[in-house]
């Protein structure tokens, strides 16, 4: 009878909210939209499951909000996946789904895909952590952990980056598209952004506490661009290492490689192994051609290009990942030794035709930007006389020429000088990401922590500890967090 009860409860809200439900899914302006409140008619007295407890049934109560003929934001395919031992400290199921989404959020006739969502499950009373993944989601993973999560006792709900993985529209419906013929004109943040309202919108129905997005890297910037569409929606948002470049070669990364990275010791000796490994050209021209094969990697461009790229890839990635000068082997050492290292911090695969990170150069190209090299300081020492182009060369599917539209820049630059929300910003020192960081505002609402030496790797746990106390103690007050 109890469960009979909150059944029949359940049917007579799901009428009376029919046309709340219709004016958030006929939306057509994501920029222009605000957060719906329906904690007052959502939580666990609604849900079919004991408190703090999340079922599959769960779910499927979601559904009832979900109009009869429009099937956005339907939760579909819903598995309970494992939670590892040491996952078990922070959240007591795990359950991945798909939920329906419109193609174009500006107009829903022109199709649906389902985008994949995975939900690590703390409480019903708990906060709610929603990671605006810029690429496949790896949440799925039985000791996955997210940061705020812990830090906050929250659920996480990760969402997969549409384009990527098993969240790519069109695909889903066609098997005959590839990767050069698929169509990108919806691969935006703005699109990306609506995705994000749409599925705080379904689950909000099931968790009903507050909201805070995070993301890194490229999720960084995605959280950027939630905040900058649906400020209302979120109590806070916390990118972590997110770039805000300006053009397709944004300009400023070089010449903070070249400056401001480390000491002046540590860029000289960087540079003194790129030239021994181009000193050597023809055996570790040998040694990639033999790596790729063993490895069965191909490449848009020749042997020679390749290694070209991964010596000017070096410092780059050196810094990105924060590794210490120390580490690079003596420059009298043998070709095979020099060869391993250089493939261990550049990683000659970076360069690959496509890997499943491939769909974020798409993007790249169209509006997030990216960074250049400067072969101007091996001067006549590379096969590679221009890198002008490189991007669309290199990575981009079919090599697809895509104009670069520089209003997403200007939008969150715009947005992040001037909002009211709540917004709280890592980075590490050395990260050459941090070169084309958004400036601080100053502002009270907005917190910006730099890792003093840090790395791509920055996060509140590894700041010192009197910015992660502050950190912590301001993210729990923003969330109404009690220690």
């Amino acid at each position: 009878m109890k469960q009979m009860y909150k059944y029949f409860k359940g049917v007579v809200i799901s009428i009376a909210l029919t046309t709340i439900s219709f004016s958030i899914h006929a939306q057509v302006n994501p920029a222009s939209a605000q957060k719906t409140d329906l904690s007052s008619l959502a939580g666990v007295e609604w849900a079919s499951s004991p408190v703090d407890s999340l079922v599959l049934e769960d779910f499927n109560w979601c559904n009832r909000y979900v109009l009869p003929g429009n099937p956005c934001s339907m939760i579909s395919d819903v598995e309970r996946l494992p939670v590892g031992d040491r996952a078990k400290k922070y959240y007591k199921s795990k359950y991945r789904m798909f939920i329906t989404q419109p193609i174009d959020h500006k107009d829903p006739s022109k199709g649906l895909f389902k985008q994949r969502v995975t939900v690590c499950f703390a409480g019903f009373k708990r906060p709610n952590v929603i990671v605006t993944e810029g690429y496949v989601a790896h949440s799925g993973h039985p000791n996955y952990t997210e940061e705020l999560s812990t830090i906050l006792d929250a659920n996480v709900i990760e969402v997969e980056h549409r384009y990527f993985n098993e969240s790519v529209p069109f695909m889903q419906d066609d098997s005959t598209i590839t990767w050069e013929t698929l169509n990108w004109d919806y691969m935006t943040a703005e699109q990306e952004a609506a995705d994000l309202h749409e599925v705080v919108q379904a689950l909000s129905h099931l968790f009903y506490s507050k909201w805070v997005a995070t993301g890194i890297s490229k999720g960084g910037q995605n959280c950027m661009a939630y905040a900058s569409f649906y400020p209302k929606d979120c109590a806070a948002y916390v990118p972590y290492v997110g770039p805000v470049a300006r053009a397709v070669v944004d300009g400023r990364h070089e010449p903070f490689l070249k400056d401001s990275t480390g000491t002046v010791e540590d860029r000289a000796k960087i540079f003194a192994f790129q030239n021994e490994i181009l000193s050597r050209r023809a055996s570790m021209e040998k040694l990639l051609k033999e790596w790729s094969d063993k490895r069965n990697i191909t490449y848009n461009i020749s042997i020679p290009e390749v290694l070209d790229y991964t010596v000017m890839e070096f410092p780059f990635a050196f810094w990105q990942w924060g590794r210490s000068t120390s580490t690079i082997p003596d420059l009298k050492a043998g070709d095979k030794e020099l060869f391993d290292y250089l493939e261990l911090v550049a990683g000659s695969e970076y360069f690959q035709k496509w890997d499943s990170n491939a769909p974020f150069f798409v993007q790249a190209a169209k509006e997030l930007g990216y960074y250049g090299y400067d072969p101007k300081p091996f001067k006549g020492k590379l096969v590679v006389k221009k890198t002008d182009d490189y991007l669309r060369r290199i990575f981009l599917p079919g090599q697809r020429k895509f104009k670069f539209d520089k209003s997403l820049y200007n939008r969150l630059t715009d947005f992040i000088a001037t909002t009211d929300t709540k917004m709280m910003f890592i980075y590490g020192q050395w990260d050459p990401w941090s070169s084309v960081r958004p400036d601080n505002p100053g502002h009270e609402n907005i917190k910006y922590y730099v890792g003093p030496g840090g790395s791509h790797r920055a996060r509140i746990n590894n700041l010192p500890e009197d910015m992660k106390n502050e950190a912590v103690k301001t993210l729990k007050e923003w969330l109404g967090v009690k220690d």
